[in-house]
């Protein structure tokens, strides 16, 4: 991580908030040294002060292994990024850069049993879908949930580390933020757009 003074965020509401905006993580395991990785959905859960992150994964792949292997992951969280040129800035004379929302969380993943999995795909269901869906938790025949059952287990991460990096021109002249804003929000990259919006937000 990019350990930055102006950059790095460690406020744990604002690191929850940021995740839970974005929960599709980037899932990091090792194997005998070996990484691994793998995309998931993620539910976070705060238990007191506790941060568990949930989800599942299919048993017959790498990152499995990995995660019955070694209990020690890490869960990589990204937002909008964008190339900022330097052509916009009062001295264009110096390097351009990328502007970019981060979070990682590093903790210990358990592998949930059958029953369990169940619980975090059902959860995961009606977080996503209404009740009177075709695609409800509900309509789902006990077979047909079995069979897949069998294929995947659910994990719970228990949160021991957490934070981010919010890298939005915060280094540079109240000028230079402005033409940047007005540079990515011209753009016709919608991510380029949501860093404008999130420097201006920061710079209100």
């Amino acid at each position: 991580m990019y350990r930055v003074g102006n950059f790095l965020e460690k406020d744990s509401e604002k690191l929850l908030t940021f995740i839970e905006a974005h929960p599709f993580a980037v899932l990091i395991g090792a194997n005998q040294n070996i990484p691994s990785a793998t995309q998931v959905p993620i539910q976070i859960k705060k238990e007191g002060d506790l941060i568990k992150l949930i989800g599942h994964v299919m048993k017959k792949t790498d990152h499995y292994e990995a995660f019955a292997a070694n209990e020690n992951v890490l869960a990589l969280f990204l937002g909008a990024h964008a190339y900022v040129s330097a052509s916009v800035y009062e001295n264009p004379a110096a390097a351009s850069t990328w502007n970019y929302s981060s979070v990682q969380a590093k903790g210990k993943i358990r592998l949930l049993d059958n029953e369990e999995t169940r619980t975090v795909i059902k959860e995961l269901t009606d977080q996503y879908e209404k009740e009177d869906s075709p695609a409800a938790f509900h309509q789902m025949s006990d077979d047909y949930i079995e069979k897949h059952l069998n294929a995947i287990a659910g994990f719970e991460i228990t949160v021991t580390d957490l934070e981010g990096v919010f890298k939005l021109s915060q280094n540079h002249s109240q000028a230079n933020k402005e033409s940047i804003i007005k540079q990515l929000s011209q753009s016709d990259d919608v991510q380029a757009q949501e860093v404008a919006r999130q420097m201006k937000d920061l710079n209100c």
